[in-house]
């Protein structure tokens, strides 16, 4: 199956390294999340996928093809930054953004009215963009991303500014873009949004990919602590004292709670014997290993981007 790849791109301005030997693929059907922090390098190797960038080394390839302008065609892109023409009509722009990708007119506008219509601005086909909100503006955007019907999407933040309702109709036409086949990857620091929807997730640091996979591997990646949670007929001191005299056991407290400590094994079976005394003193309520979010190794990353920052400002 055709699939998008990027390889060992690397991007610099002036003596700024944005991207370092950046490789990463995605799938046919699949949907990539890209995420890091500002300045990580997510838009530039964007912009370095559709050509309005030139790499300084590297190479981008579309089902095993170098991706050249011609292939760039079928390509559909949403910037971070609108790109579209505050005072032209919105049909009449979306119309001519197809036309550019080689839809006859007639093509382009029947396109026009199904993509306007499914993303719900059908109404405003008539107004010029600079009288819509920012939200209406954004399912624009959109619109004239998918107008060609691309057999790629590289969407830049297109969740932004959107209310929830908006939110769930691009989700939707994400899952069905990618049901039909098409790799799509977007950026985004709606975490919990990438979590839910992605396949897959790319966390970029310092213009490197320093994690890729779903998010059940990401998450499992170190060593998780166990959520030990108690009923309230259970007595806290009591449970924390009988974990404590477990060998092999260590504990720890669990933001934001008090029925609920976590608990760390150093030595197979250890958990297991926690548990034991638990029960032995009250009544437990669940004891699962306790998984990161997607937005829990996202602060890591970028903690260890800080901490790389205070050592050269240190040096």
């Amino acid at each position: 199956m055709p699939a998008l790849e990027i390889d060992r791109l690397s991007k610099s301005y002036g003596t700024v390294q944005a991207l370092r030997d950046l490789t990463f693929d995605v799938h046919a059907g699949e949907i990539f999340g890209f995420v890091g922090s500002n300045g990580a390098g997510k838009t530039t190797a964007m912009r370095i996928m559709l050509g309005v960038l030139a790499a300084d080394a590297g190479e981008v390839r579309w089902d095993g093809k170098k991706l050249d302008l011609e292939a760039r065609r079928k390509v559909g892109y949403m910037p971070e930054e609108r790109g579209l023409y505050p005072k032209m009509k919105v049909a009449d722009q979306l119309v001519f953004f197809a036309e550019l990708h080689g839809m006859t007119k007639a093509d382009a506008r029947a396109a026009v009215e199904r993509w306007t219509d499914r993303l719900g601005v059908g109404p405003r086909r008539g107004d010029a963009v600079e009288k819509l909100s920012l939200g209406n503006q954004q399912r624009v955007q959109l619109s004239a991303a998918l107008v060609h019907d691309p057999l790629v999407l590289v969407l830049d933040e297109p969740f932004s500014g959107l209310d929830p309702v908006a939110v769930d109709v691009m989700s939707d036409v994400l899952r069905e873009r990618a049901a039909a086949g098409v790799p799509v990857i977007f950026s985004s620091h709606q975490l919990d949004l990438v979590e839910r929807l992605c396949d897959r997730v790319g966390i970029v640091r310092a213009g490197s990919m320093v994690a890729t996979g779903t998010i059940d591997e990401l998450r499992a990646t170190g060593e998780a602590p166990w959520l030990l949670a108690w009923t309230e007929r259970t007595d806290p001191d009591a449970v924390r004292a009988a974990l404590a005299a477990v060998p092999g056991v260590t504990t720890t407290a669990v933001p934001g709670r008090t029925d609920a400590a976590h608990v760390l094994a150093s030595t197979p079976g250890a958990e297991q014997a926690a548990l034991r005394a638990a029960l032995a003193v009250g009544d437990v309520a669940r004891f699962a290993p306790d998984l990161p979010s997607l937005a829990d190794l996202f602060r890591d990353v970028v903690s260890e981007d800080d901490a790389a920052s205070a050592e050269g400002s240190a040096a």
